[in-house]
């Protein structure tokens, strides 16, 4: 009886089993997957003669804290590629500068740039080779092939190709990206176009998903030029 008594009201009610109460309850919890540790939200997407990229900053540890808002997940590879990087922080990290090495390390066996295709068929061989103890990783390709005509593919964390040439997405918050993604996008979108419904999926997505969002940023890559900027999101 005094047991019962001196424990909090929310536990002799019973309160909904929700994992921050039941830690301080003293029962264990299971931990979510290591692919939503971090958290983080991909979606690539083909224009006409363009293709975007765009990702979401935050940085935390699953829906407990968040540690930072400038968190790099997109990286530029050639003039006319970038690759998303979902998962693990420190995999993500990894696999950047693995990718940095192998790209600089062609170009001068090669004296010429990667295309698209062959980046995807790289990540896809980097990812197989480590099956038995996998980067944490789901990787995202995005770029413009020697015709000007866009390449999208993701990735599984073994290294399994899934292309498509409307969009691809990736991390904790791609079942709502595919959703708006399916919604809004359109065939021969222009630059601008292509960037206002790349943001829109962003924002709309990650404002369902508590591991994801606190800003993002949108890279638009033209035959011509890579256009860059951020997005404000909310810090909720």
């Amino acid at each position: 009886l005094a047991q019962a008594i001196s424990a909090p009201v929310w536990l002799q009610v019973g309160i909904p089993d929700h994992p921050c109460l039941a830690a301080l309850a003293g029962q264990s919890v299971a931990m979510s997957g290591i692919m939503e540790y971090n958290g983080s939200a991909i979606v690539a997407m083909a224009g006409e003669n363009c293709v975007g990229i765009a990702a979401d900053t935050r940085f935390g540890v699953r829906q407990l804290q968040t540690m930072g808002c400038q968190r790099q997940k997109l990286f530029q590879m050639t003039n006319q590629t970038f690759v998303g990087l979902a998962g693990l922080g420190t995999d993500v990290q990894t696999m950047s500068q693995l990718l940095d090495f192998r790209m600089k390390l062609y170009e001068l066996r090669e004296e010429r740039s990667m295309q698209p295709q062959v980046i995807g068929n790289v990540i896809s061989s980097m990812l197989y080779e480590k099956r038995f103890g996998p980067y944490f990783t789901e990787p995202v390709v995005a770029g413009l092939d020697k015709n000007q005509k866009p390449f999208l593919c993701a990735f599984d964390f073994i290294g399994a190709m899934s292309k498509n040439e409307e969009f691809v997405v990736s991390g904790t918050s791609s079942e709502q990206l595919y959703g708006v993604c399916e919604s809004f996008w359109r065939p021969k979108m222009n630059k601008d176009e292509l960037f206002e419904t790349l943001a829109q999926c962003l924002l709309s997505a990650v404002d369902r998903d508590c591991l994801a969002g606190w800003g993002g940023v949108v890279h638009i890559i033209t035959p011509e030029e890579i256009i860059t900027k951020r997005l404000k999101g909310r810090m909720d």
